[in-house]
């Protein structure tokens, strides 16, 4: 039976022999695709022959559509996505994915190209909103579960100086430590009492890791390292510590014996020193500043007669090529030419009534007409000249 269908075994064998041929069904893949090409120059290919993205932009709104042709298109329908997630009678209630009659209808007779683009006219005319919580893109082609969320990169800052309330409960817990255990010595970091001394001082005391220098306007400066134990502390009793944690002035006398308080507060003075020291300097450059500020003022006021006397100048250059154009002088020439044709009419017809001699009627009468004769002559070949050159420059 197989001469009954001669055709279907030759293609067969064709495609049997050649591994490279396209069948009917990736022949009308094709087709689409480059319908969709075709009808949409902007489109991205983001992987050939699988998944595409079209941007639009609407009311402000830029939203890409994006386009995924499963393994089995034409005859499955095309899956299409929206992004950013919007509201419109087309999507879904997610507001991703397009639930069109004309994408749920969908057959390997239908054009692609022609399906997006009624689409985009539809937002044309019923333009979408945002929906009110947006997710994350639809991975319409792998699947991003091992991936994990992106996270907002925050910004490290100091906090600022902790209020007394604060001081007093680091200090309590200060006290329990040394009282559980006087022969270590070695209580826990509090972070930084803001008494009155530290109160004016140039940076805050950081509460965290104090290894990194902390920049602020620029400058960096580096606190002191601050020791796991006080050896001071090992030589007092337990009345005194209790004492210290009681009395907040024996507290601060003994705060205030500390070297590395001692060394911020030189370094204060050093930093106030240098800061005055500074400021004198630029006391001492204002003279100069403003000296400059006044030449500066006063090119820029000549500049502004400068430029007023440039625009007047230009004006009047303009001015004067206009006057002299090809078109003004065709136009003068015109004039000129007929006022010496009225003023041989004037005399001929003197001459007529008897008002002047032959003689004085010859000489004044062709001198008018060959002026008039010149000028009419002048002008056509002026004219001449303004048609020739049209053809093929500007207009004079």
């Amino acid at each position: 039976m197989s001469w009954l269908f001669p055709l279907s075994k030759s293609a067969s064998s064709s495609a049997a022999g050649s591994p490279g041929g396209l069948t009917s069904l990736q022949q009308q893949k094709q087709r689409l695709i480059e319908s969709l090409r075709n009808s949409h120059s902007s489109i991205a290919e983001i992987q050939k022959d699988v998944e595409y993205r079209l941007p639009f932009t609407v009311n402000n709104l830029t939203i890409n559509i994006n386009i995924l042709l499963p393994p089995q298109f034409p005859q499955e329908k095309p899956v299409i996505s929206v992004y950013p997630p919007i509201r419109h009678h087309l999507m879904d209630k997610q507001g991703i994915y397009v639930t069109s009659p004309l994408v749920n209808n969908f057959t390997m007779h239908s054009d692609l190209g022609k399906i997006i683009q009624s689409l985009l006219d539809e937002f044309w005319k019923n333009p979408p909103v945002l929906a009110p919580t947006s997710t994350a893109f639809p991975y319409l082609y792998s699947n991003p579960s091992g991936m994990p969320p992106y996270t907002s990169q925050g910004f490290p800052c100091l906090p600022p100086y902790p209020p007394q309330e604060a001081n007093r409960n680091i200090s309590l817990s200060v006290a329990d430590t040394v009282s559980s255990s006087t022969t270590s010595c070695t209580p826990a970091k509090p972070a930084a009492p803001s008494f009155g001394i530290l109160s004016d001082l140039p940076l805050p005391v950081p509460t965290a890791d104090t290894a990194t220098p902390i920049s602020q306007n620029g400058f960096g400066y580096k606190m002191p390292e601050v020791p796991e134990a006080f050896p001071e502390l090992s030589e007092l009793s337990v009345s005194q510590l209790t004492d210290m944690n009681e009395q907040e002035e024996i507290l601060l006398e003994q705060f205030l014996t500390l070297p590395q308080l001692k060394q911020i507060i030189n370094d204060k003075d050093d930093l106030v020193k240098s800061i005055e020291e500074l400021a004198r300097k630029n006391l001492l450059l204002e003279p100069s500043l403003e000296a400059k500020r006044q030449t500066v003022l006063d090119k820029y006021e000549l500049l502004t007669q400068m430029k007023s006397t440039f625009e007047k100048k230009m004006q009047r250059q303009h001015e004067l090529s206009e006057s002299c154009s090809a078109s003004a002088l065709q136009a003068r020439l015109k004039v000129a030419a007929h006022e010496a044709e009225e003023e041989s009419d004037n005399i001929a017809e003197d001459f007529l009534e008897g008002k002047t001699e032959i003689d004085d009627f010859l000489s004044s009468f062709m001198e008018k007409r060959t002026i008039c004769h010149c000028r009419r002559a002048k002008e056509e070949k002026l004219q001449q000249a303004i048609a020739m050159h049209s053809k093929f420059h500007a207009p004079l």
